[in-house]
């Protein structure tokens, strides 16, 4: 598996698949291809549908110079067409100079194909597996994943994950402090400050909990939703979830920041497993492989603050992508606003309540990390591909018809 790093990555929202892996296609393309004058980018499957909802071609647009890019949307699809294609050809007047094709296959990542995959990024870890990394452990005598990561990336590893974490407080204080409605024309009203508001005048203990941990994952996937810096966890549409739950944890626990650090080091394992055996990627297998991710890597990271053994942990983490299977990637009007930003927040509770059990059914347990991942990935693959970030099913479908009939 590759450094956790690629996990955690921090950028400008709303998409890390439709606005960070483009941003970084259309940089490759630039490098590739200084000689260009002009740009033609065609945009297929998802990239297509929604690509306007995400900000896709905004991105594009300024990386490449905005009077000197054409979009192009198309509908075309062939076998085994990754939902995040994107073609670049750039020319000097007339004559075609350049042409490259590539895949953003989720958290910022991206994919040429036909190139091999340590162009991409260096191998670190030997394991892929939860039962591989379990094993090497017992081995090695190691009690945390948090120990197993500084083994395999040195101890510059943790400057890396504070600068992460200091950038996930900063999006929760900013979203917290924000007001208005969000863009895109759905008129979203931003609710993590009302939230933040309401719950310090609550005095009902479980209401106070989810008042606190719900304005924490909205402020920070509402600042997705507008554009501003998060952090991908993993990625930004699901960016809320694990900094909600690790600055609950640091309020209400005191866990310091060096502690908060070695968390986000668990749930970078587990996110880094998921990434490598299923997907992280709306486009690909659903918002089953983001928020569930996203609540899988929180589970975990609480599990490492509350000092819970290996088999606890991995139990907290399969138990949070078990109940997220088959949850479909439907945004309406291909914004990351809605369902997306209150899945943020419920998946955070969720996240909470998968580790608390964990304390006291790890023994009973039937089901591996590791299988829960490939029947995520079985799910995912086999849906039909509307509920796959396509904005063509489900709410998004019923959305807009709601709002035709409106207007009739």
């Amino acid at each position: 598996m590759r450094s956790i790093r690629e996990i955690y990555k921090i950028g400008k929202g709303p998409s890390s698949s439709h606005t960070m892996g483009p941003e970084r296609a259309a940089k490759l393309f630039l490098q590739r291809c200084p000689q260009a004058e002009r740009f033609e980018v065609t945009l297929y499957g998802s990239l297509n549908k929604t690509g306007v909802g995400h900000g896709t071609d905004n991105v594009l647009k300024e990386t490449l110079g905005t009077d000197r890019t054409q979009i192009i949307y198309s509908p075309l699809e062939w076998d085994g067409m990754h939902p995040n294609t994107l073609d670049f050809k750039g020319f000097a007047g007339e004559k075609e100079v350049g042409f490259l094709r590539v895949e953003s296959v989720g958290g910022g990542d991206i994919r040429v194909p036909g190139e091999p995959a340590a162009a991409a990024g260096e191998e670190v870890y030997v394991e892929h597996s939860f039962a591989e990394i379990h094993d090497f452990c017992k081995w090695r005598y190691i009690e945390t994943l948090s120990e197993y990561v500084e083994l395999n990336e040195g101890p510059e590893i943790w400057d890396f994950l504070m600068d992460v974490w200091q950038t996930m407080k900063r999006s929760i204080e900013e979203g917290l402090a924000a007001e208005g409605i969000l863009p895109g024309g759905l008129k979203i009203k931003r609710k993590a400050k009302e939230l933040r508001e309401t719950q310090l005048a609550i005095r009902e203990p479980a209401l106070i909990e989810f008042h606190q941990i719900a304005s924490y994952a909205f402020a920070v996937a509402e600042q997705n939703a507008s554009n501003g810096t998060v952090v991908t966890a993993p990625t930004c549409g699901a960016c809320g979830v694990l900094p909600a739950v690790l600055k609950y944890a640091q309020d209400t626990k005191g866990y310091t920041d060096e502690e908060i650090c070695r968390a986000l080091a668990t749930a970078g394992i587990i996110g880094n497993l998921t990434k490598t055996n299923a997907s992280i990627s709306g486009a690909e297998c659903g918002c089953q492989a983001e928020i569930g991710t996203a609540c899988s890597m929180a589970a975990a990271a609480l599990a490492e603050l509350y000092k819970q053994d290996l088999d606890q942990l991995e139990y907290a983490a399969e138990v949070a992508m078990e109940h997220h299977l088959g949850l479909t990637c439907d945004p309406i009007c291909g914004l990351v606003q809605v369902p997306c930003i209150e899945r943020n927040a419920v998946a955070a509770m969720r996240a909470m309540n998968a580790c608390n059990m964990s304390y006291f059914l790890t023994g009973s347990r039937n089901i591996s990390y590791d299988m829960v991942c490939r029947a995520m990935k079985e799910t995912g693959v086999n849906m039909n591909h509307r509920f796959r970030e396509t904005s063509e099913g489900g709410l998004a479908k019923l959305y807009g018809r709601r709002n035709t009939r409106k207007s009739q």
